[in-house]
């Protein structure tokens, strides 16, 4: 119907108001200055938009007014109807009081968001102190394999009280702040008996599942294909039906997980040797032939014909190309599989960018064919390379737990050049399927030896990281490998951390040369750098050393690095010596990687002693650490359960932080070696501390475990720290390692007379260099600004956002009102 006020013709429907809702696609512009005032008076959605009497544009209808773009020149409005219908008046004290109310809700929904963000982290390390009696979270890598199956099994036959909502919650903050991302539509499943008459085949197709495989004994791979592949939330429907049934022991959808590959880019000069080899990028293969101590010392070994013939080598990376024309002759697909697309092919998928390239390079470092007039030569030519691409992709704990036990009676070296995010805030490790993954490689690949893991370190030295805050490297399972540039140097990008047993080259500064290596598209290139580099170098010389010695278990390999290590080559200031007298570094452990050492030791070598363990725990205690502080903790060890040679040593730390960056932490041995588990970490906002986290050390390697062990937590920030717990595991033997091995004599664990087994291991030491010092030159990297989109620290609780956003909201609304009164009342006055 028509009505005119005014002087305005408005075409309206059953319904009249003055703001509007919503507006359909073809209403008027508000944005137009022709209908600004139209849009001041508004309609619903059900009504039309006004114009000028004259106007032919606007038509009504029973179903309400349609307009097209207005073409109204002028509007008329009667001054009192501006007054009293646009800008209605209340009386003053109404108007303050309502600006009142609404001010004094936005403070208090302001505040009661930040308090919430408080209680929340104080939930979160309340929830990981309580863990500790209820079993129910994440226990540490050792532990809390089999518990955590059996507590989601019987949690699926019982109703969850509220403390366990609360617990659950916290593990998904928990979760997030260690980089987890989004579900996916895959699934671990345990099936008892699985393989017998096709059960998980049926279970599998009962609940509308895919079975893709076996990932380890009695646990299978289920994916569901018409699921969404990214969700941000789980499926509890199809979770509660494999839970439902008493077929399944225990099943748990996938999420994916931030996997980063270790390498980086720019620079290239020539070096050239004349050597015997017809590759043409031999003689600019500085790392393998420049002789005098100044190189991976390979040649030797070739010269005694150790190639790596009957060793197999598998790269966990982004694929590789197969029919490269210097990886085909050694190519293996039996190493091979594609854990992304579920088949036997580990063909990279190409891009504009190759950003697959990365698995193909560190294979061809590995056993690229020597003497075919092609590209480069690998350290092992004569070991068989595989590929197993599972990189390229969301990277769950199926994805990486099935690529870890690939084939492990067929493969001997799986080499591994990724991990969890470099940026100096993320403290994430492998997961519980990943962790049986190793366990399961450890005791029963290579027929009974060991499967033997190599990993390159990390390269997030720019941003301050520690590589123990890397579940990999600082495993005991894995052999944690370092960079060092051609000068000797400590690259920009390594990271300095206890864990770490050995080092390579890799590439340095813009004036140092690089990696040469096969390429995609059957290419070469000169230019592979980071840990990323190091690690199929470690992993090509132990190929080497195996085929010296095909009995060696994967401890025996750590003994001999440790044993044959050459330090003297590698500038650091923070050369230390430890409790039996080897040199050691945190930032190349104990020195450059020497192959023909490793094979002559490997030749004679006998089996170390049974490897035992003895776990020592301190006493429950909530000790405050205050800013600026640090407190100082012991605990005596008198008896060992056999373990009197130490090789790895962790300390199971728990405890609270305001801000996780700010702690640092030292241990000192009985023999007076003193280790750094832990710098500071100036991008680690997170307040989630650590939860019973195993920081490693090998650089007590061969001392006694006996007397008095000293940790001391130092909180160099402004705000308040806790610790709750603590407890040190000894890793060894009983026995020394080789029978030769001399008989030790005066304060624990030293020995002045294992000059014979480290002849290798020789540096001029200074005593006064201490690890301050080494701190101040972590902190000499320069600095890189990050993003705050992708920090993984800096999820909060949700309670937090929603109240200070609707808070904030309020109070823009508050002030933008207040002016728009203000506004309204001086043009009323004129």
């Amino acid at each position: 119907m028509l009505e005119q006020h005014g002087g305005v013709l408005r075409c309206t429907s059953r319904s009249d108001s003055y703001f509007p809702d919503e507006r359909s696609a073809d209403q008027d512009d508000p944005e137009d200055p022709q209908n600004e005032l139209r849009w001041h008076q508004g309609s619903s959605s059900s009504s039309s938009d006004d114009c000028s009497s004259g106007s032919n544009e606007s038509s009504c209808s029973a179903g309400g007014c349609h307009t097209r773009r207005p073409r109204c020149q002028s509007v008329t409005v009667h001054p009192r109807y501006q007054q009293h219908h646009l800008h209605p008046r209340a009386s003053p004290w109404s108007r303050i009081i309502q600006f009142q109310l609404v001010l004094v809700l936005s403070v208090v929904l302001v505040f009661s968001g930040i308090n919430s963000a408080v209680n929340c982290d104080e939930n979160v390390t309340t929830g990981v102190r309580g863990s500790g009696d209820g079993g129910e979270l994440k226990k540490g890598l050792l532990a809390g394999i089999l518990a955590t199956a059996n507590s989601s099994s019987s949690s699926s036959s019982s109703s969850s009280s509220d403390d366990e909502a609360k617990l659950l919650s916290v593990n998904e903050i928990d979760e997030m702040l260690d980089g987890v991302r989004h579900f996916t539509h895959h699934w671990a499943v345990h099936i008892p008996e699985g393989d017998v008459h096709g059960l998980a085949d049926r279970v599998a197709a009962e609940h509308g599942f895919i079975n893709r495989g076996k990932i380890f004994h009695e646990h299978y791979h289920f994916e569901h294909s018409r699921l969404h592949k990214r969700s941000l939330s789980p499926s509890k429907p199809h979770q509660q039906r494999l839970e439902s049934d008493r077929r399944v022991r225990w099943a748990k959808q996938q999420r994916a997980r931030s996997r980063q590959k270790r390498d980086f880019r720019p620079l290239t000069k020539s070096y050239q040797l004349p050597i015997q080899l017809n590759d043409p990028k031999w003689p600019e293969m500085w790392y393998l032939n420049r002789g005098n101590g100044l190189d991976m010392n390979v040649i030797p070994a070739w010269k005694e014909g150790v190639t790596g013939k009957g060793v197999v080598v598998t790269i966990l990376d982004d694929g590789l190309e197969s029919d490269h024309p210097d990886l085909e002759h050694n190519y293996d697909p039996y190493a091979s599989y594609d854990v992304n697309s579920s088949d036997n092919d580990p063909m990279p998928h190409y891009d504009l960018t190759d950003s697959n390239r990365h698995g193909t390079r560190c294979a061809g470092e590995v056993a690229a064919t020597a003497n075919n007039s092609k590209c480069a030569v690998g350290i092992a030519y004569g070991a068989k390379v595989g590929g197993v691409r599972m990189l390229d992709g969301d990277v769950t704990d199926i994805v990486e737990a099935r690529s870890l036990g690939h084939n492990s009676q067929h493969i001997d070296i799986y080499s591994a050049s990724w991990g969890p995010d470099d940026d100096g805030k993320t403290v994430d490790g492998p997961g519980e399927l990943a962790t049986r993954a190793f366990i399961e490689g450890v005791r029963n690949g290579r027929g009974g030896k060991g499967s033997i893991f190599i990993w390159a370190s990390g390269n997030g030295g720019r941003e301050h990281d520690n590589c123990n805050c890397d579940g990999y490297t600082n495993s005991i399972w894995t052999l944690s490998i370092s960079s060092t540039s051609q000068e000797g140097q400590v690259p920009w990008f390594s990271e300095m951390c206890s864990s770490t047993l050995a080092t390579t080259y890799s590439s340095g500064n813009t004036n140092e040369k690089q990696v040469i290596t096969t390429d995609l598209h059957h290419t070469c290139t000169s230019s592979h750098t980071g840990t990323s580099a190091s690690a199929p170098l470690a992993a090509g010389i132990a190929a080497l050393v195996l085929e010296a010695n095909r009995n060696l278990t994967w401890r025996d390999l750590q003994h001999i690095v440790v044993r044959t290590a050459k330090p003297g080559n590698l500038i650091d200031p923070n050369w230390s010596v430890n409790g039996v007298g080897r040199r050691v570094s945190h930032s190349f452990g104990y020195g450059l990687m020497d192959a023909a050492a490793m094979v002559r030791l490997a030749r004679t070598w006998k089996t170390v002693p049974e490897q035992q363990v003895c776990e020592i725990n301190a006493r429950h205690l909530d000790k405050q650490i205050p800013p600026r502080t640090k407190v100082t903790l012991q605990l005596i060890v008198e008896h060992c359960m056999g373990v009197n040679y130490l090789e790895h040593v962790q300390a199971k730390i728990t405890l609270t932080s305001q801000r996780r960056g700010d702690i640092k932490i030292f241990l000192t041995s009985p023999s007076g070696t003193r280790v750094t588990l832990l710098t500071p970490r100036s991008h680690d906002l997170s307040r989630s501390g650590f939860n019973q986290w195993p920081f490693m050390s090998v650089h007590t390697w061969g001392e006694a475990p006996h007397g008095t062990w000293q940790l001391e937590i130092h909180n160099e920030g402004r705000l308040l720290a806790q610790i709750t717990q603590w407890d040190l595991i000894f890793y060894g033997t009983e026995t020394p390692a080789q029978p030769n091995d001399p008989v030790r004599f005066g304060k624990p664990g030293y020995d002045s007379n294992f000059g014979g087994e480290m002849e290798h291991n020789a540096l001029e030491f200074d005593s006064g260099v201490t690890s301050d010092q080494w701190r101040d030159m972590q902190q000499g990297h320069s600095e890189v600004q990050r993003t705050s989109s992708n920090d993984v620290t800096t999820v909060s609780c949700a309670r937090f956002d929603a109240a200070s956003c609707i808070g904030l909201s309020l109070l823009v609304m508050f002030i933008s009102q207040f002016y728009s009164d203000r506004q309204v009342s001086s043009i009323g006055s004129r």
